[in-house]
């Protein structure tokens, strides 16, 4: 009996541990030989853990997936309470376009064997006989840009650093996933690591780099755990080390964990952390393209980012750029999360509304109640009313309706919120995570808490104050910490003004 159990964070937070050492001792019990592979998420958290059985009709899912469920497992199938039938069949599912996470939550993440079996290395091998300018066209070509949230083109990126003259390069992928709403380099990296590590390599392969590293921030104990094997697998299996399968170049890559502060996620702080620095923000010029990791050319890239490129080598660039809208092309993983019914991860290609997105595949708010904003971006990101629904989701889509993509993390907000509290967490949360480098974001979010409290206590004085100072943040702030924080705040007060209702009565 052969039977998947997510290894995934939120499956083990919801006991997937325990479920596996019991439907083990169930099945010793039996005298019954079980074979258990700790796969990573499908991404449909509703239903986490989700336990899969192989029978002779297919792979069969069952969950939400507790404790007393474990005997009926070693019964009629068909009717256990929480069987699901196939996984693949079931819609969240069936209506995804993966390509990023086509492995995701089917393979065993430490099976080298099966993630060739599936694609795998495929477009390494690929990449492996062609010349660095022509890898590097192919990126650009597919019209790929960084997943981390600034979605700055990455062919240009690449070519940037292959083109930069200096005896060592580096590859650093940017794994401190620190935004609400976002889980996606999480899932990737605990459900198919191979992916990232093939991406990487090739971006060596692209640019004569030569060592990678993975930031993984220190809240992702299971991430850390599996990336750690998984080159050390790729190390012995000859995909990493001295010679790239054996024809290509050197390459080996390194796991390093940072301390959880929120301001590296932004690749300044990010590299000041890699060199055992304080986590502050750099001025730029010079850009870490051409004075990066010890001051040498260096990419810096989001798990998601790199994590496409094998699919893109594997497939073809016309591939992947024919799915999209405009200049934003090729798939995002959608995460959602918040006050849903249907919370998790769907990749799908840009281009869904996200009227399309929140009412059809999120089913609207778990309590019932109407959806009265969605705060697209992380912390960071604007507060979306339905008449934003319409919005197609493409990064210069959402610049135009003044909100932001970022790293595609969607929290959904019922009509009991409050906007003018949710705006104040989103000013505060700027002021405890700055790093205090620039006087817009250290102090800036200071005064910002204290004048959204003004305007609670019904100080309209206040309203022009708070306008002028997220303006004043936005123009000056020397990273995305600061120069977003605007963004929510801005947004809650345009759209939802009877938030703001103190204010209006003390108005009168």
């Amino acid at each position: 009996m052969k039977i998947y159990i997510p290894l995934d964070t939120v499956a083990v937070a919801l006991g997937a541990d325990d479920i596996a050492a019991a439907i083990e001792a169930e099945a010793a019990g039996r005298g019954l030989p079980v074979e258990i592979i700790r796969n990573g998420s499908h991404g449909m958290v509703w239903l986490e853990p989700l336990v899969e059985v192989i029978t002779p009709s297919g792979r069969v899912g069952f969950g939400p997936f507790t404790l007393t469920d474990v005997p009926a497992l070693f019964g009629n199938l068909a009717s256990h309470p929480k069987a699901l039938g196939p996984v693949a069949d079931l819609p969240w599912m069936k209506g995804q376009t993966r390509l990023t996470f086509a492995r995701v939550g089917i393979v065993d993440p430490l099976s080298l064997t099966e993630y060739e079996a599936l694609g795998g290395l495929t477009g390494l091998r690929r990449a492996l006989a062609l010349p660095k300018a022509e890898i590097v066209a192919e990126v650009t070509a597919s019209g790929l840009r960084g997943r981390g949230g600034a979605g700055f083109p990455t062919g240009i990126k690449w070519k940037t650093v292959s083109e930069a003259v200096a005896d060592r390069k580096y590859i650093v992928c940017n794994a401190d996933e620190g935004d609400s709403a976002t889980f996606a380099d999480r899932m990737l990296m605990e459900g198919d690591p191979f992916t990232l590590i093939e991406g990487m390599v090739i971006a060596g392969l692209a640019t004569g780099a030569t060592k990678g590293f993975v930031y993984i921030r220190s809240e992702y104990p299971v991430a850390i755990r599996v990336m750690e094997s998984a080159c050390t697998i790729a190390r012995q299996a000859g995909v990493l080390g001295a010679s790239v399968l054996g024809t290509g170049p050197a390459f080996d890559i390194e796991i390093r964990v940072g301390a959880g502060a929120y301001v590296c996620g932004e690749e300044t702080s990010l590299l000041n952390s890699l060199e055992g620095k304080r986590g502050v923000v750099r001025a730029k010029p010079p850009l870490p393209a051409l004075e990066g990791f010890m001051g040498k050319p260096t990419v810096v890239n989001n798990v998601i980012s790199l994590a496409t490129i094998p699919v893109i080598f594997e497939r073809g660039a016309a591939f992947y750029k024919d799915f999209g809208l405009g200049r934003s092309r090729g798939t995002i993983p959608l995460q959602i999360a918040g006050n849903v019914r249907f919370g998790g991860l769907y990749e799908t290609a840009f281009g869904l509304t996200l009227g399309q997105i929140v009412d059809d595949i999120a089913g609207g708010c778990a309590s019932g109640r109407a959806v009265k904003a969605v705060q697209v971006g992380g912390p960071l990101g604007a507060y979306h009313p339905r008449s934003d629904f319409a919005t197609p989701f493409g990064y210069e889509e959402f610049t135009g309706q003044g909100g932001l993509i970022g790293h595609a993390g969607l929290t959904i907000f019922d009509d009991s919120a409050d906007m003018l509290k949710q705006a104040r967490f989103a000013m505060e949360f700027c002021a405890i995570e700055s790093c205090g480098k620039c006087t817009p974001c250290r102090i800036g979010a200071v005064r910002g808490v204290e004048t959204m409290d003004r305007i609670a206590k019904g100080d309209a004085a206040a309203i022009p104050l708070l306008t002028d100072l997220c303006n004043t943040m936005k123009a000056g702030s020397l990273c995305a910490l600061g120069g977003f924080t605007p963004y929510p705040v801005m947004s809650a007060l345009t759209h939802f003004p009877d938030d703001f209702a103190p204010m209006k009565e003390a108005a009168e």
